[in-house]
């Protein structure tokens, strides 16, 4: 099967092409660390955002993060309502959006923020191993489910432009 060129006017046809991606991703960055700090940090006890010093900073920290978990969850669903007012939304590209935007946030948290920074850990135990594990595979998976969505969304996109060109 011969590979399909983008033509030059490709992107005008879909101008909010990426914007459907920056939206899923912004609102699922916002939502995966919503649910982290709402679950293990509040609900759970087992960490907060920052670690090293007195609980009452820990607090604090936990209260910046959910900040700003707030404020991309919001500005991806402004993004989102956006899409939908121009009629522009990519179902499919926004979910792949969602996906990876959770997937990379989680694993930069598990990797960077656990192990590299150490700002926290998943959990304070004996055997954290697993913890990390489960943590960290369920980023990939987002990250790869993402990804098929991405790619199936583009593959949807260049048959509908082989089809308006023909």
């Amino acid at each position: 099967m011969a590979k399909q060129m983008i033509k030059p006017g490709f992107n005008k046809r879909y101008p909010y092409w990426d914007r459907n991606l920056g939206a899923g991703c912004l609102f699922g960055l916002g939502l995966v660390a919503f649910v982290d700090e709402a679950v293990f940090h509040q609900l759970l006890h087992w960490h907060h955002f920052y670690d090293k010093s007195t609980t009452s900073i820990g607090l604090i920290s936990d209260g910046l993060f959910h900040a700003f978990s707030w404020l991309a969850t919001i500005g991806g669903l402004f993004m989102f309502a956006d899409l939908l007012r121009r009629n522009a939304l990519l179902l499919q590209r926004w979910w792949g959006g969602v996906l990876l935007g959770s997937g990379v946030f989680q694993l930069y948290d598990g990797t960077i923020q656990h192990k590299l920074m150490r700002l926290h850990q998943i959990r304070y135990v004996e055997n954290v191993m697993i913890y990390d594990l489960i943590w960290n595979f369920a980023a990939i998976g987002m990250i790869m489910i993402g990804s098929m969505f991405l790619i199936r969304s583009k593959s949807n996109k260049l048959g509908r432009v082989a089809t308006d060109e023909s």
